[in-house]
């Protein structure tokens, strides 16, 4: 009875979203910050000040199990096409060109493209990190910052196809504000010369990744935030998480010998002998350890602080504009907080202002952890610290019950097939001669009006050999490829403290089975329209 009445209540929703849709199609903001925590933002229990996109929740929805793919690029393959990214080449497939040299198959085209048909225009500011270009992928206008190594002068800048001159160090630039600034340009000249059509707004910010740079100003405000450190902040977080009714039950012990996923000893003897590369416990610090420590977050606060400034400005922009009202503005992160820690760009000067442009540092795995609350591990695990986000969704003219949340799992493959459901079409069956596999994402659009658990046999994962499976309530992890699987009822246990492999073997070995007939499917989906291999002879 349960189900039917959730079938019920789906359909009526999305008869009620197609209405809506007959009258006005609505615009679309997608926001992607980079390397976010999950309970980074003060409406997730983060002590950060980002007022805006806390409105953006109090008017809207906070989805509270909401996932990505644990790493930037599959995330935004997922985000922007609704399928796996091992399907569309964008992650790793065996004996086939994947991951970041990977090229998406022709039968799995970016948003825009499906969205021109329907009437769309779209825009895209900040970082790319996806194969081909935004003006060739369907976007009508596009800024892209190549370089993630410095936000005060990067070397590496596009607009609309064509490269920009490098930018001075003394020139006032900060990518974070430039992002936006482009992002407001393309909106103003949408109402201008285009005030008929609906838009879709891509930002996808490079803050707060690592280099951490901001401005001072900003740093200013988080000088004396981050003194008590990681363990008793992470406390306080938790305690505020509780009362949102966010993050489930378990506040996960700071896991101490996990450190980088990526050893660079080297790297960290650069950045001297007050970093560290291990979350241990910050009252066995040396006092000049503890300041500098504390000044690294403090920069990562100010990015993040920064982005939400900048957001308050497009969601002005928008209000001038008139569209506010039926303007779905969605907010995310791309994959949990780093514990990377390596030195790049213009390399580290030990003599500089922590988060100048001088300077080239990460948060580490200690206040990764913090930003991770209350979850285990970091960005490239799939365990929930890598893959759980803060998505935070406002559409005054569709969500009738505001500020609550929305627990049904969730991943960024459903971003695209509820976009397209809101502007009256869905994912393509069909993309010339192909027969396209069926997409992994659900539409998310009778969650926006009830907290309903929407029907799906799955949530899957896999980077670099760690892999997961959700089915439910239960999960199945394993760090590394020959890793054995952990068992979880996230139920109880969303911060995966209690294994329960050795208790429940039987559905230990079904869902195995099952993660892996999905791997041989997205597999298979990645060689669908593979060029035929050349033979001798062929010219």
């Amino acid at each position: 009875m349960r189900k039917l009445n959730q079938t019920l209540l789906s359909l009526l929703c999305a008869f009620l979203g197609m209405r809506l849709v007959a009258q006005q199609k609505p615009n679309v903001l997608l926001i992607v910050a980079d390397d976010m925590g999950f309970s980074d933002l003060g409406c997730y229990g983060g002590e950060i000040a980002t007022p805006n996109l806390d409105a953006l929740a109090a008017h809207g929805l906070r989805f509270t199990q909401f996932y990505n793919t644990a790493r930037c690029w599959p995330s935004r393959a997922a985000i922007m096409t609704g399928h796996y990214a091992q399907s569309v080449r964008r992650d790793s497939v065996p004996s086939v060109v994947s991951g970041t040299p990977g090229k998406r198959p022709a039968w799995a085209p970016l948003l825009p493209v499906l969205l021109s048909p329907l009437g769309y225009r779209s825009y895209h500011s900040g970082k790319w990190h996806l194969d081909g270009a935004p003006l060739k992928n369907g976007f009508d206008h596009s800024y892209v910052i190549n370089d993630h190594d410095r936000y005060f002068a990067p070397q590496d800048l596009v607009e609309d196809g064509k490269r920009l001159p490098v930018v001075a160090a003394d020139s006032g630039y900060y990518a974070t504000t430039a992002i936006a600034d482009h992002a407001i340009e393309y909106l103003r000249d949408h109402a201008l010369h285009h005030a008929a059509k609906p838009f879709f707004a891509f930002v996808a910010f490079t803050a707060p990744h690592f280099p951490l740079q901001a401005q001072k100003e900003d740093v200013a405000r988080y000088r004396e935030t981050y003194l008590a450190g990681w363990d008793a902040l992470r406390l306080s977080r938790w305690e505020r998480m509780q009362k949102l009714c966010i993050g489930g039950s378990v506040l996960a012990p700071i896991e101490r010998d996990i450190g980088p996923p990526y050893a660079m000893p080297e790297d960290v003897v650069l950045l001297g002998p007050n970093e560290v590369n291990r979350a241990v416990a910050f009252d066995t610090l040396s006092e000049p350890q503890r300041a500098f420590q504390s000044a690294k977050m403090a920069v990562h606060a100010a990015m993040v602080d920064r982005m939400d400034r900048e957001i308050g400005r497009m969601l002005q922009q928008i209000e001038v504009m008139g569209a506010t009202q039926n303007t779905l503005v969605v907010f995310l992160s791309d994959n949990g907080a780093s514990a990377e820690m390596m030195v790049r760009g213009d390399g580290h000067d030990l003599t500089a202002e922590c988060g100048t442009g001088a300077t080239f540092c990460s948060i580490g795995p200690g206040w990764s952890s913090l930003a991770n609350t209350p979850f285990r591990r970091h960005k490239t695990w799939v365990h929930e610290g890598g893959i759980a986000t803060p998505c935070v969704v406002s559409w005054p003219a569709g969500i009738v019950k505001t500020g609550g949340n929305r627990s049904t799992p969730s991943h960024v493959v459903d971003l695209v097939p509820t976009i397209l459901q809101l502007a009256g079409s869905a994912m393509p069956q069909r993309v010339g001669a192909v027969a396209v596999p069926t997409a992994a994402g659900r539409s998310l659009l009778p969650a926006l009006a009830a907290d309903v658990v929407i029907e799906r046999e799955s949530i899957w994962w896999q980077h670099e050999g760690n892999r997961a499976l959700r089915m439910g309530n239960f999960k199945i992890v394993a760090a590394g490829a020959e890793s054995p699987w952990e068992l979880y009822d996230l139920s109880s246990d969303r911060s995966e403290t209690q294994n329960l492999a050795a208790l429940d073997p039987e559905r230990v070995r079904a869902m195995a089975a099952q993660w892996q007939r999905e791997a041989d499917s997205y597999y298979a989906a990645a060689k669908l329209d593979l060029p035929a291999p050349k033979r001798a002879g062929d010219k």
